[in-house]
């Protein structure tokens, strides 16, 4: 792994379109447009393109598709996890997820950021004669038995505990504690999640 790839896991400014960078990145891409094109009975061809696009996964992960992911091998899966319609990852930082988290449709995990001056922000052309950006990221971590509803934004630097619920169409934009129920934009905590949400006449 080349410097600038390490600054850009550290969280410190680095360039997206270096060769390295793009030799990842396209790969992930490629990987997600063959996934892409399977179907639910696909599943030996499917476990060898999310084998590949995450290498570090645990056993049981179920991915709908379509899925949009950015490098992959900057994301870590725990056990049993499981992604609707429209499964979005920017992993430019590393994000971890835990066991037994599910994802509604269209939720994305994003650890890419841009500076907010556009003096630094526009995309100009470097010493190497590329026309390139500057960017940095924050990284993203996902407890164990979460569970995310449509449409859920996780930003850059966010952590949500173990246990949470992330109602429709929430943004999460800061930390999240322990078993919450969190709705809104932004994100906010609407209270903790207890025994009395158990349902009756529930198997388990």
């Amino acid at each position: 792994m080349d410097k600038n790839t390490e600054n850009m896991l550290a969280g410190k400014p680095y360039r997206p379109g270096t060769p390295e960078l793009n030799s990842f990145s396209h790969l992930a891409h490629r990987l997600c447009r063959d996934y892409n094109l399977t179907t639910d009975e696909d599943t030996v061809e499917r476990e060898m393109i999310i084998d590949r696009l995450f290498p570090q996964h645990d056993d049981g992960i179920y991915l709908q598709g379509p899925i949009h992911i950015d490098y992959g091998r900057f994301t870590k899966i725990g056990k049993n996890f499981y992604a609707n319609f429209n499964f979005t990852i920017l992993d430019t930082c590393p994000v971890t997820i835990g066991d037994n988290v599910m994802c509604g449709p269209n939720v994305s995990i994003i650890t890419a950021m841009h500076p907010l001056m556009y003096q630094q922000r526009n995309i100009r052309q470097q010493a190497d004669g590329q026309f390139d950006d500057v960017e940095y990221g924050k990284p993203v971590t996902i407890g164990d038995n979460c569970w995310l509803a449509s449409n859920v934004t996780v930003c850059p630097g966010v952590t949500i505990g173990n246990g949470c619920v992330i109602g429709a169409g929430t943004v999460v934009t800061k930390d999240i504690p322990d078993n919450s129920l969190v709705l809104g934009v932004p994100g906010k905590v609407i209270r903790p999640i207890t025994e009395k949400d158990r349902l009756e006449n529930f198997p388990y």
